[in-house]
């Protein structure tokens, strides 16, 4: 016993879960004998072993996670940047990675039986409102930080940064920033929603402007469904379709654009659902062909606004990707993307709304300069009624540019 208890200490210190595998081969093999003195002997290392084990695991948390990558010909947009999918695809990316693996290496077995917990996967759920502050381009690499800053029982708060490196100048600056939620669910129970291994914090000021954070995300969540003014129902996408050619140029109809995709495998996570990156960059595939068939310039993404996934897509299931203009300034276009998802299975198709979102461009000339955009014509009641929602988004993302800097100056001068 004591030779074993030796090589527990120096296992702990090594590898601990080689360890743990070694003292449950132990156990069985001393159990498959008839001496009492040592299936005890035998429960107890085990039972050591697993405690040392979760107590070396707590205190090695890791709530972050670096990724870098070097942006290549085929992450660029017609404009010759990156391509502003590509870009939120890499921020959903990092978000998975750290939230997956705080809720699996973190969480603990729920009870003295279970030998290792129900393993799961981070689910997108929502994406906060991301500014694209500076375009990045081909042979830059694009480095992100992704870290875990507030837990929920069923829900946890990661924020990316995204930073562009020009290696042969040396220089770096930041391009994006992004807040995503994510819920995780099993692996092995389809749609079963587990608990979030608790994050250490570096006060309990900080814990609370998580908790108000959750408050007003879950909040948010709940006032931004969908409403008949918000997003268009499905009776009105089937009518836009069978519409002839003979529509006014600057429009809704006329610039409104889809596509369609199958989720296949490459497309889905290991739990058999589309990743959250996947979704968006079509969604942003969508928005820009939108905004040029509006425009007729070269456009980029200026901003997109929180992202709500209503509904997980299983793998199989065609996405119907749907993208409207609904309001224009004079320099930038608002567009309204949604997913409907259609499931053919059991004999019968169905379509669903999974996931809904506002993204912003702006107009481009052949020198870079922002360009002044057409008005929208408006013609239906609904369309009316969809601009004016836009008009007070808009004046609201101004407001906050606004204070933005305003604090970024007063900041500088202290």
């Amino acid at each position: 016993m004591r030779i074993c208890q030796a090589l527990i200490g120096v296992g702990v210190r090594r590898n601990c879960s080689s360890l743990a595998r070694a003292s449950r081969y132990l156990r069985q093999t001393i159990q498959s004998t008839d001496r009492p003195g040592c299936k005890i002997t035998a429960n107890r290392l085990h039972q050591h072993t697993r405690k040392m084990a979760n107590k070396v695991d707590r205190s090695m948390e890791e709530k972050s996670v670096e990724v870098c990558r070097l942006m290549g010909p085929d992450d660029a947009n017609f404009s010759g940047n990156v391509h502003g999918g590509v870009i939120l695809k890499m921020i959903e990316q990092a978000g998975l990675i750290v939230s997956t693996r705080h809720c699996n290496v973190m969480r603990k077995p729920t009870s003295d039986t279970e030998e290792e917990p129900e393993q799961c996967v981070a689910g997108l759920v929502r994406v906060e409102k991301t500014d694209f502050v500076q375009p990045m381009y081909i042979g830059e690499i694009a480095q992100l930080h992704a870290e875990i800053t507030h837990t929920a029982y069923h829900s946890m708060e990661v924020q990316v940064k995204v930073w562009a490196e020009d290696i042969l100048k040396g220089r770096r600056r930041m391009t994006n920033e992004a807040t995503l939620w994510y819920v995780p669910t099993s692996i092995k129970t389809l749609g079963k929603v587990l608990s979030i291994p608790k994050i250490s914090y570096a006060s309990a000021e900080a814990e609370e402007a998580g908790w108000e954070r959750y408050r007003k995300q879950k909040a948010a969540r709940e006032r931004q469904g969908l409403g008949r003014t918000v997003s268009m129902s499905m009776e009105e996408i089937d009518e836009l379709k069978n519409m002839d050619n003979s529509i006014e140029e600057h429009s809704v109809p006329f610039s409104q654009s889809s596509l369609i995709h199958l989720a296949g495998v490459t497309d889905c996570n290991f739990a058999g659902f589309v990743n959250g990156g996947v979704t968006m960059k079509l969604m942003d595939e969508v928005a820009g062909i939108t905004a040029f068939k509006h425009c007729k310039t070269s456009v980029v993404t200026a901003s997109m606004d929180a992202v709500n996934f209503h509904e997980p897509i299983p793998r199989g299931s065609v996405m119907h990707v749907i993208g409207r203009p609904t309001f224009t300034s004079k320099h930038s276009i608002e567009i309204e993307v949604f997913v409907d998802m259609e499931s053919m299975f059991h004999g019968h198709a169905s379509k669903q709304r999974a996931v809904h979102a506002f993204f912003t461009y702006v107009s481009l000339g052949d020198k870079k300069q922002v360009l002044p955009v057409q008005q929208l014509k408006v013609q239906s009641e609904g369309e009316k009624s969809r601009f004016q929602e836009g008009l007070a988004r808009y004046q609201e993302r101004k407001q906050a540019r606004s204070k933005e800097k305003a604090a970024a100056q007063h900041l500088a001068k202290s």
